[in-house]
């Protein structure tokens, strides 16, 4: 297995700025905005991208996390059930502009699953979508709002995630998957966190 190293901690902090300005001018400022991180890795990006925010406009922006775990379309394909993890939606969504916020856009049926689960919390004004790295391969017609590189993938390939609050550091890798005969694949997941 190879990995190439695609974004560093630096370029991973300017993408993240960039984002939290597009998010505030896209928005006209920040009023009655809730970010809402996906686990795993979404959730210390919204934190992230709020804290840019707040940096921008001295706003403290409500962030929260989602368990998409319980909404995913393939449950009954996988050998364990998912570990559930109790999601935090602060303050309420109903009204207000909500930024979803994820690692890797890959299929899409990971924002699909989050759009259904952040529903049962209320009725959203809008809902927008941030992510660190879109490595296309849509199966689902997703798009998000605001990205922080496009990375032309093959389906041979992977995109590791690895940010400093789980894994001790931060930088994105793309990572050849090996195959095997006997085995299938074998390497990282889509990503090193949820991806979808």
């Amino acid at each position: 297995m190879t990995e190439k190293v695609i974004m560093s901690a630096e370029e991973m902090r300017r993408a993240l700025v960039r984002i939290a300005h597009e998010v505030i001018e896209k928005n006209h400022g920040p009023d009655d905005l809730v970010f809402i991180g996906i686990y795993t890795r979404g959730v210390p990006l919204a934190a992230r991208i709020a804290r840019y925010v707040k940096g921008i406009e001295d706003v403290d922006i409500p962030v929260g996390s989602l368990d998409i775990g319980p909404y995913r379309d393939d449950l009954s394909y996988l050998e364990s059930p998912p570990q559930l993890r109790p999601s935090d939606i602060p303050g309420g969504i109903a009204d207000k502009r909500v930024l979803l916020i994820d690692d890797v856009l890959y299929t899409g049926r990971s924002i699909r699953a989050a759009m259904d689960a952040l529903v049962d919390f209320g009725r959203p004004r809008r809902i927008q979508l941030a992510v660190l790295v879109d490595r296309g391969h849509r199966e689902l017609p997703v798009r998000a709002d605001y990205v922080g590189k496009n990375v032309p993938t093959s389906r041979k390939e992977e995109i590791a995630v690895r940010l400093r609050e789980v894994d001790g550091r931060d930088e994105v890798a793309i990572v050849d998957v090996v195959r095997s005969e006997n085995d299938g694949v074998r390497g990282p997941k889509k990503s090193v966190g949820p991806g979808g």
